[in-house]
Order: C-alpha cells, then structure tokens, then sequence
C-alpha cells in the first residue's frame, strides 16, 4: 500500500475504562480515532497499513503516576501518548491515556463544550501515535492544522483560538 492508496487504513481499537466515562463510548473514542487515522494516511511521508492502538480513560492518581513516571513532572495532564513505531506488517502502534478529570476541568475552564475537547485530546492523542509531534514550530503548526482540518469536518470550533 502506498500513500495515495484509496484504501482506508484498517484500525484495531481496544478501549479501557479505568474512569468511567458515559459520554465516551467506545463507538464514539473509534470515529474520532479513525477520522485521525484517514487524514494521517493521506498525509505523512511514509505508508502504512493501519493502526493498532488503544484509549485508555482515566482517574487523577493514574494520569498523575504516568506523567510522573514517563515526562519526570508530578501532575496529571489531559493526554499522554506512547507511540510504538511501525511494526513489521506495516501497522503503526500507541496507547493513549486521557484523563477524564483534567478533560472536565479543561473544558469548563476554556468555556468548550465536554464533547468538543475530548474529539480534540482523542485527535491529538491519535496523531502522536502516527508520529506527530509538536516539539518544533514547523512540526506544531502542522499537527494544529491537521487537528483544526479534523474538527471542522466534524462541526467543531478551532480549539486554538480564543472563544
């Protein structure tokens, strides 16, 4: 398969529920994950087959232990991605972590609607795993337009700008 094959780029999800969470279900965290997967396929510079990935919802303490354990800082963040590389068949690998709390928190804070914050930390959460980053100006430009793209064909408003 190449970059500008027309073939969808297969997805195996698995979601856990650590922090429920009725509003995230599993059908609603696989759209999103497979809206991030689509526009990645068409993007990056190289191919691949599909993604193998979990969403893995969370309380405080375990976002916190994470955060802690793997970035040195004692806090619990919105979203953490372990991104796994390319496997041999072609299938890019990750978890992500979101934080149900800080989510909450997050969206009452910057006067967004729940759903609307959690399509964007699921979307950036996503693209991290196909390899995005945002260390860079160049790359974070790239990876807000590509999340900002996604939101829009879904209805939502840039999360970038000020409400």
């Amino acid at each position: 398969m190449n970059k500008t094959s027309k073939q969808k780029p297969k997805l195996s999800l698995a979601v856990q529920y650590a922090k429920a969470e009725p509003r995230l279900p599993r059908w609603r965290l696989r759209v999103w994950v497979q809206r991030a997967l689509d526009v990645a396929h068409t993007d990056l510079q190289h191919s691949f087959r599909g993604a193998s990935l979990s969403v893995r919802l969370v309380g405080l303490p375990e976002a916190k232990s994470l955060n802690h354990a793997y970035r040195k800082r004692d806090y619990a963040t919105n979203v953490l991605t372990f991104a796994y590389g390319q496997q041999p068949d072609g299938t890019l690998s990750g978890d992500i972590v979101i934080c149900v709390p800080v989510l909450q928190r997050e969206a009452k804070e910057q006067g967004k609607k729940f759903l609307a914050h959690a399509a964007h930390l699921t979307l950036h959460g996503t693209l991290h795993a196909l390899g995005y980053d945002h260390l860079k100006a160049r790359e974070a430009k790239h990876m807000e337009s590509l999340e900002t793209k996604i939101l829009a064909q879904m209805g939502i408003h840039d999360p970038y700008l000020l409400p």
